[in-house]
C-alpha cells in the first residue's frame, strides 16, 4: 500500500466481486433494521452497528472474511474497528450501498 492509497475510495461493486470469490465470506450490513428492510444487497446479514456485539451470537470464526457495508461507508468503517476490537481479524469496510449497482 502506497502513501496515497488511503485516499482512494473503495468501490463496493468491485469488493462484492472479491467477496463472491472468497470462500466462507460473509456480507455484513451494519445499517439499522428499517434501512435494511427498505433495501439491501442480496445474501447480506444485518447486524446494526448499535448491536454489533451480537455478531458473537452468529458463531463466526474470528478469521471469517467479513465484508462490511452501510449507507455511505462511515458506519461500516466504525464497525470494522469495533469488530477488530472483538477479535475479528479479517473484517473489511467495502463502503456504502449508495454506490451499489445492482447486477
Amino acid at each position: 500500500m502506497g502513501l496515497f492509497d488511503i485516499f482512494r475510495s473503495t468501490d463496493i461493486n468491485e469488493e462484492l466481486k472479491t467477496m463472491k470469490e472468497t470462500p466462507g465470506a460473509v456480507l455484513l450490513d451494519v445499517r439499522e433494521v428499517d434501512e435494511y428492510e427498505e433495501e439491501h444487497i442480496p445474501e447480506s446479514v444485518n447486524i446494526p452497528l448499535s448491536n454489533l456485539e451480537k455478531i458473537q451470537d452468529m458463531h463466526y470464526a474470528k478469521d471469517t472474511p467479513l465484508f462490511v457495508y452501510c449507507h455511505s461507508g462511515r458506519r461500516s468503517g466504525a464497525a470494522v474497528m469495533m469488530l477488530r476490537g472483538l477479535g475479528y481479524t479479517n473484517a473489511k469496510n467495502i463502503g456504502g450501498i449508495m454506490h451499489y449497482k445492482k447486477a
